[in-house]
Parts: structure tokens; C-alpha cells; sequence
């Protein structure tokens, strides 16, 4: 398989309606208590729009619009040999409750360590609002196991 083939291949767009219920119960499951994440009223006290997502929320949207598996499907690697090497974020501005994400998702690179028997696989997908504005940019790095 020509790997470097893959480098610059963008998947097709997509969009996830933002639930601040949802919003509420990630931020329970990462053990955060502030109740900007759960309640709307002491979100605009503290100086937000609506109820926020908490930093690494954006993954969840990647996860929910099927982004996580769909490189590694494409390429025909077996999953069970890959794991989530690292997770980046760059923000613009926040994600709420009742906001639609729209993202595409893209190949920036592909290489091998250890003489060929890993590779590493990073994609970068940047997340726009029903609005057209930037609110954050992801880069995941996958690595792939192989033999």
C-alpha cells in the first residue's frame, strides 16, 4: 500500500448538532463540576453566550460524525492494531448548546518509525458553526502497529 498516496486526501464534509444535555453529561464523565456546563444561567454569568463545551469536547463531535475510524477503514488497516497517539487543539472560539459543527477532515501526514514497524497517520479537521466561524481546529495521531 502506497501510504504517501494518502497525504493532502480530504473526507467528505460533515455536521453534528451540538446537545448542551450532551455537553452536560461529557462534563460529568470527565469528573468537571463547574455548572457553566450544566446550567444556562450560571453559563451567562460567567460571561458566555449559552451553556459551553468543555476544551476537548470538539473530539466527541469527530467521534460522533464517524471521523475517528474512517482513515484507518479507507486505508484498509485493521483497527485493532492502531491506537490514538495524541489529540491537539487550537481554538477560536467556543462551542454551545444548540450549535451545528461542520468539519472536514484531512490527511497531513504519514510516516514510519522503527524501521517501518509503526505508523503514524495525522489528520487535522477544522470545525466551523452554523454561523461560518472557526471554533477549533483538531490534530489527532494515529498509530498503526504493523506485522
Amino acid at each position: 500500500m502506497d501510504l504517501a498516496a494518502y497525504v493532502g486526501k480530504q473526507y467528505p464534509p460533515f455536521s453534528v448538532a451540538v446537545d448542551a444535555a450532551r455537553i452536560g453529561a461529557f462534563a460529568e464523565a470527565i469528573g468537571d463540576t463547574d455548572p457553566v456546563y450544566r446550567d444556562e444561567a450560571a453559563a451567562k454569568a460567567a460571561g458566555y453566550d449559552g451553556i459551553p463545551a468543555p476544551l476537548t469536547f470538539p473530539f466527541t463531535i469527530a467521534l460522533d460524525a464517524g471521523q475517528s475510524f474512517n482513515v484507518l477503514e479507507d486505508m484498509g488497516i485493521d483497527k485493532r492494531s492502531s491506537v490514538h497517539g495524541e489529540q491537539g487543539f487550537v481554538y477560536h472560539r467556543p462551542i454551545y448548546g444548540g450549535d451545528t459543527i461542520s468539519g472536514t477532515q484531512k490527511i497531513i501526514d504519514i510516516f514510519e518509525k522503527k524501521g517501518g514497524a509503526l505508523i503514524f497517520i495525522l489528520t487535522e479537521i477544522d470545525l466551523i458553526n452554523q454561523h461560518g466561524d472557526a471554533v477549533c481546529e483538531l490534530t489527532s495521531t494515529i498509530v498503526v502497529r504493523r506485522g
